[in-house]
């Protein structure tokens, strides 16, 4: 497939953006200016103050004497490119792949976008309007290449729509500069007559590269396609990501209901036929006003089940806030992974961690509780308490270890042992009474020690000496000492709470 991509040149990018916040500048000639080798700069100018002469590169005395009614605001250093950021995160709604072309234009790789608009003119007319309705002045073309597109909005005089491999002869028309040369080539061609491209682009390539370097034919080869120009998007497009644009703003809930299951149904079904099924997935609404709506769901295991992540989805769709309407929907699998088929049985689910019906539920628990309601642990190569468990990251994660069956362990172990107050007779002995929380527990039946020594391969400090004693009440717990009784003050703490 072809690729194309649009070029966006904005003519004052910093002076648009200052008469949108300060309406009453619209006619007034101005200038933004900075601090440069102890003398003030001018850096922007808006349309008013170019027609008096006074244009960036200019000092802003001479601005200023030339006319004195023009007024000088702060240029902020790096402004330009927060503004073409904020404006390329907004163009992600026409195309995944946005990138910055400093210091005031965008490039976007259309490549397969036009046709959710009906077509590349009303989908390039699109783009252009909202953009000038929006307050900036811009210039846009579209083209095969990066270089024909930039050249075209920036001088083109016929058409800023360039059919596809008609970029050479849209070039010819052009002057030099708009293949993006260094000003010394510039300056020699200037001296040898060539005004246009149409001059010197039909003449050997190694008499050009021998007056004018390899730069000249770098430029030419990039922007009549022979050679790929690359560029960084804002935002790298995931690989399993799915965009619905609206012919309408859409302001209500089942409408985006729809909008999510037809994103969901064709996400899916290529996953399927891949083989894979997603983990995290977002979804995004771009609203009119420029703003984006997004909420996100997680799965316990990959998941191709349409119907199962729409539901996972529809207990966030009231987070949503449609405002004016959303005229934009996306879908993105930020995280996928293989998902073999697996074997059917004949008589109903086993009701383990490979039951596809178990996975489902828990997914949903996780949606309406939150993503710390549900753990799932794993035994570790380790004997000290802390580190013998570890989080899983998935249902389908298996343990490198088996379970300790030999000596009890409690079902909630505590992240971090709780000190305690702890009456004990002679050493080696449980304890008779112990304080938890202010609560005073009297101990009828216990078990131990068991001596836990520490990893001396990971840390040094002290062994403990743990028993599971019973209260009056039927409270089970697990206790232990630090270190050994015949020291000054043995420390006691609670550990872990059996059922």
């Amino acid at each position: 497939m072809v690729k194309r991509f649009v070029a966006i040149w904005f003519r004052h990018l910093l002076t648009d953006w200052v008469t949108l916040r300060r309406p009453p500048l619209r006619q007034a000639p101005f200038v933004m200016a900075a601090l440069d080798r102890g003398r003030m700069l001018i850096t922007a100018a808006n349309p008013a103050a170019q027609a008096q002469g006074i244009d960036a590169g200019m000092a802003a005395a001479d601005a200023r004497a030339i006319l004195p009614a023009l007024q000088v605001l702060n240029d902020r250093p790096g402004l330009s490119d927060k503004l073409l950021k904020a404006l390329g995160e907004w163009c992600i709604r026409y195309t995944p792949i946005a990138a910055v072309d400093a210091p005031d234009g965008l490039i976007l790789e259309v490549t397969g976008c036009a046709h959710l608009w009906g077509g590349e003119q009303p989908y390039f007319r699109e783009i252009v309007n909202r953009l000038r309705g929006s307050g900036y002045d811009v210039r846009a073309a579209m083209a095969d290449t990066i270089g024909a597109a930039w050249a075209i909005a920036r001088f083109g005089e016929v058409t800023p729509l360039i059919e596809s491999g008609e970029q050479a002869s849209a070039l010819l028309p052009l002057p030099p500069t708009a293949l993006r040369l260094e000003p010394a080539v510039l300056e020699r061609m200037q001296r040898l007559g060539l005004h246009k491209l149409h001059h010197f682009m039909a003449m050997p390539r190694s008499v050009l590269r021998r007056r004018f370097g390899p730069g000249l034919l770098h430029r030419m080869d990039q922007a009549l396609g022979q050679e790929d120009e690359p560029i960084t998007p804002l935002r790298s497009p995931e690989p399993y990501h799915e965009r619905l644009p609206c012919l309408e703003p859409i302001v209500t809930g089942p409408g985006i209901e729809i909008a999510l299951q037809r994103l969901l149904e064709t996400l899916c079904h290529r996953l399927r036929q891949e083989g894979k099924g997603l983990r995290e997935a977002i979804f995004r609404g771009y609203r009119v006003d420029g703003k984006v709506e997004q909420i996100g769901i997680g799965t316990h295991r990959p998941s191709h089940h349409a119907d199962h992540l729409f539901k996972l989805f529809a207990i966030k769709i009231p987070d949503i806030e449609p405002a004016l309407g959303i005229e934009l929907f996306t879908l993105e699998a930020v995280r996928v992974e293989p998902l073999p088929p697996l074997q059917e049985t004949l008589w109903g689910g086993s009701g383990s961690l490979d039951d596809i019906g178990v996975a489902e539920l828990l997914d949903r628990l996780t949606g309406k509780l939150g993503a710390q309601a549900i753990h799932r642990y794993l035994p570790d190569e380790h004997h000290w308490p802390e580190r013998s468990i570890k989080p899983a990251a998935s249902l389908a994660e298996r343990e490198t270890t088996s379970w300790r069956t030999d000596r009890p362990r409690p079902i909630q172990l505590l992240s971090k042992p709780e000190r305690i107050e702890v009456t004990a007779p002679i050493p080696d002995y449980p304890p008779m009474l112990f304080r938890y929380r202010g609560r005073l527990h009297t101990i009828k039946k216990a078990d131990g020690p068991e001596r836990i020594e520490r990893e001396w391969w990971l840390e040094e400090g002290p062994h403990r000496d743990y028993y599971i004693v019973e209260d009056e009440e039927g409270g089970r717990y697990w206790l232990f000492r630090s270190g050994h009784y015949t020291e000054d003050k043995p420390e006691w703490f609670l550990h872990g709470f059996f059922a």
